[in-house]
């Protein structure tokens, strides 16, 4: 369908930003994706083929998805369909359908590109079954979330995932140099202020390019270093969700640092989830479960520390408070690590769900009545203190049920001191 400009001729003299006029002709001129473009590359492979297949391009915003769907269609010659999730329904979907029925009774295919498909709920997802089944459509959907948590099995089953790479520093040089081409002259950037563009810009090609346009107009007197740049500009929040893969993301990159003993990565996790809105008490919670599933008996006072945390933050606030947290991180990742509590606990409470109810050995139940101790509540009980080593060794697990070792402690930190009277205790009740 044309619209007036179309008809009138006019569409070329519309107004379009420069990161559409740049758009990519072809597939080599794509940048960043040769993972996926490559002559031995997932679509490398299947356009030497000459058999396009339905996929789903998972990535960040600004790293070629709608561009190479585009160009997919021109390269097998199939009709470009594109329609947008948030503004589209069940009944849209059924007219394009039909529409790629006619045009498929004809000889021609339809490619179908669907921005943002993880808007769809799973009915409109289910919609596309049998036309991507039968071969209707050739299915394109961008998504910039997890498809794994989005989007329906049974069209994941059918539709081959990629995932595209945010572009790193030479990719957005190479499209800054391209800007430059197309105007005829060089930006007005030193090179601090051009390093700066390309990390405002965090991997987002047609955001690097909307600011090579902003500046482009620009006349300084002098090329603008950082600090003009960001006066000149407007800052690019960071890419974060507060409550999707990013977020998810971002805490499990926090987490294992802090895990693997790294307090630098750690710290950089932190200030990034901060950077993004993160809520500090969100971090404070999991800096506590951290301290209790990572290190534990190691470092008894890593938990009393990620309490403490979250108390100066509580009195404090931002960003003043924002500093315990770190001091928390940090105290985390330098400290000896075990999860021995952790696993101790995971095979108590399976042996707990395996036995049922067994009730406690009848010698370490109370006896406050007659009846209890007629019944024989607490006969044979020995008082640990009243022993010489205040250890009397009996057994407290139920009546049937072989004794358990959940907890192994480690040879680090203060588990090892910890290690040493299990140790000791075993030793005296082998002997009792």
């Amino acid at each position: 369908m044309t619209d007036l400009f179309g008809a009138a001729g006019l569409e070329k003299d519309a107004p379009r930003p420069l990161a559409d006029r740049l758009r990519p002709k072809t597939l080599a001129e794509v940048v960043g994706q040769d993972h996926l473009l490559g002559p031995n590359a997932p679509l490398g492979r299947m356009i030497s083929a000459g058999r396009p297949a339905s996929m789903i391009l998972w990535g960040p915003p600004g790293t070629g998805k709608t561009t190479i769907a585009r160009l997919l269609s021109t390269v097998f010659k199939l009709h470009f369909e594109q329609l947008s999730a948030v503004f589209t329904g069940v009944a849209d979907l059924k007219k394009t359908f039909e529409a790629a029925r006619a045009r498929r009774a004809t000889g021609q295919g339809t490619l179908l590109f669907i921005d943002e498909i993880h808007r769809f709920n799973r009915s409109q997802q289910d919609s596309f079954l049998p036309v991507v089944e039968d071969g209707t459509i050739i299915l394109v959907g961008a998504t910039t979330e997890n498809p794994s948590f989005e989007l329906n099995g049974a069209l994941l089953s059918r539709a081959q995932v990629l995932v595209l790479r945010r572009l790193n520093d030479d990719d957005l040089e190479t499209l800054l140099q391209r800007a430059e081409a197309f105007y005829g002259r060089r930006l007005p950037l030193s090179e601090e202020g051009r390093a700066s563009l390309r990390a405002m810009a965090d991997g987002d090609g047609r955001y690097i390019l909307n600011l090579a346009e902003e500046l482009a107009d620009m006349n300084p007197s002098a090329p603008l270093d950082t600090a003009a740049l960001v006066s000149a500009v407007q800052k690019r929040a960071p890419l974060y969700d507060k409550t999707r893969d990013e977020h998810f993301n971002l805490i499990s990159a926090l987490h294992k640092s802090v895990r693997g003993s790294d307090p630098d990565a750690a710290l950089y996790w932190l200030a990034r989830m901060l950077a993004g809105g993160e809520q500090p008490l969100y971090l404070a919670r999991r800096i506590v479960r951290m301290a209790v599933e990572d290190i534990g008996l190691a470092d008894p006072e890593a938990v009393h520390q990620a309490l403490a945390a979250k108390d100066v933050y509580d009195f404090l606030g931002s960003p003043e408070g924002e500093l315990a947290l770190a001091q928390a991180v940090v105290y985390l990742a330098t400290a000896p690590k075990s999860n021995a509590v952790y696993t101790a606990f995971g095979a108590a409470q399976i042996s707990a769900e395996e036995h049922g109810s067994l009730t406690p050995p009848a010698h370490i139940l109370n006896a406050p009545t007659r009846l209890m101790q007629r019944l024989g509540y607490g006969a044979g009980y020995e008082y640990d203190h009243g022993t010489e080593e205040a250890f009397s060794g009996q057994n407290y697990f139920p009546d049937g049920m072989a004794r358990e070792n959940y907890y192994r402690p480690t040879e680090r930190g203060f588990e090892k001191e910890v290690a040493k009277r299990l140790a000791y205790w075993a030793k005296l009740r082998a002997q009792k």
